[in-house]
């Protein structure tokens, strides 16, 4: 009897921690008229809500040596090297990407290797690197993230701001979903602190608006199918836009 009150005992503490890793919190809903004609009320909520903070790898380090900043390349093979401290970058068997590189803000490209290079034309770039987790998000903490201006050929370098800026990890520019799959939007901001400097992260999905204060990713569930473009704006938390060239981020995304 004591062997099977504890079996109990054990499942429901396991039962309530599964539970737990996924509770919603922040969530706002948004009531849509169906296209085929049904009324408010008869169809899905759009919501837009977080999961509890699960930060995964706090202590891992992620350092550029190449590019130094501004350094200047010729045109073609640009090298990267990057050096990764206390995560488990390379795992047997393992083929997910766990760096990942940003330039001037369009999508992120994925590579199994620290040391690389890239094809790049002339022009003033903006490299933010990051590690992610087991699902492919940002890691968030200090050190998990790093980034580096350079230019390649007879560039400017981009002129000096100390404004905070957006990088935009998922959604992915054409990326497709599921109807009925979570639609994720995850970001870094660099550059600043959310709290420190007073700034909101503003997310639009067509007309359906969302703000938050927090570098977590959002969940965006119940979008009926058909083409979206996502806008993720960075403001001070007054409304005011920031003047960088990176402080907002489009992506055109589709659900069917």
């Amino acid at each position: 009897m004591n062997k099977i009150l504890a079996s109990l005992i054990l499942l429901a503490v396991l039962a309530s921690s599964c539970s737990d890793e996924k509770k919603k919190i922040n969530e706002s809903a948004v009531e849509i008229e169906d296209l085929s004609g049904a009324a408010v009320g008869e169809t899905p909520k759009v919501t837009f809500y977080q999961y509890e903070d699960s930060s995964s790898y706090p202590d891992a380090i992620l350092e550029l040596y190449t590019p130094l900043g501004n350094q200047i390349f010729k045109p073609g093979k640009v090298p990267f090297e990057f050096n990764i401290k206390n995560f488990e970058f390379e795992q047997e068997g393992n083929r997910n990407f766990k760096l990942f590189n940003i330039l001037n803000g369009g999508d992120p490209v994925g590579f199994y290797s620290p040391i690389f290079q890239r094809e790049l034309t002339e022009g003033s770039y903006r490299v933010v690197a990051y590690l992610v987790d087991d699902e492919g998000l940002a890691l968030k903490n200090f050190g998990n993230y790093v980034d580096r201006d350079f230019q390649v050929g007879e560039s400017r370098p981009f002129p000096y701001s100390a404004e905070p800026y957006l990088a935009l990890n998922y959604p992915r520019n054409e990326q497709i979903y599921s109807e009925g799959e979570e639609m994720i939007i995850d970001f870094l901001v660099l550059g600043g602190d959310m709290e420190l400097d007073d700034l909101k992260v503003q997310i639009k999905v067509n007309d359906f608006n969302y703000e938050i204060n927090k570098m977590m990713p959002v969940r965006v569930g119940n979008l009926p199918k058909g083409t979206y473009q996502v806008y993720v704006n960075l403001l001070r938390s007054d409304g005011k836009e920031l003047a960088g060239p990176f402080s907002s981020v489009s992506k055109s995304v589709i659900v069917r």
